[in-house]
């Protein structure tokens, strides 16, 4: 898995165009405020490790939201970080098993709309936390 956590004062995305036929079904466009985007794509390595990445995903999402003092966090699938892609049956099931997890300790979590490319617009401070990338 790699991961590039963002902080950001403020995130707002609208679906583009549709990238997967699977994708979501009624995508829904957002705008968030002081929270934790985390960028993520999910190798087909991890099929063989979910739990373990699952885990480490959460585990430095909980770490950067500690940091800058946020319990909000916006999943979004990712896949552009690596040419290994696990499927993307899996990478939902992965997205949504965090965001299960972290909702179950408090979190307010939100998922962009799945399979598809969106207009983001972020707005992220200048500070040494405020882009993290991670491979796990």
């Amino acid at each position: 898995m790699r991961v590039i956590l963002v902080h950001a004062n403020r995130v707002s995305y609208r679906p583009a165009d549709k990238g997967y036929e699977d994708a979501d079904p009624s995508p829904e466009s957002g705008e968030l405020e002081n929270l934790v985007m985390a960028f993520v794509h999910v190798e087909k390595e991890d099929e063989e490790r979910a739990g373990k990445v699952v885990t480490s995903l959460i585990k430095n999402i909980k770490w950067l939201c500690g940091k800058i003092g946020t319990r909000r966090v916006l999943l979004h699938s990712f896949a552009h970080l690596s040419k290994s892609k696990a499927s993307p049956e899996f990478s939902r099931e992965v997205l949504s098993k965090a965001r299960e997890r972290l909702e179950n300790v408090g979190y307010e979590v939100y998922e962009t709309p799945f399979g598809y490319f969106l207009d983001i617009t972020i707005s992220m401070p200048g500070h040494s936390l405020g882009r993290i990338y991670k491979e796990f």
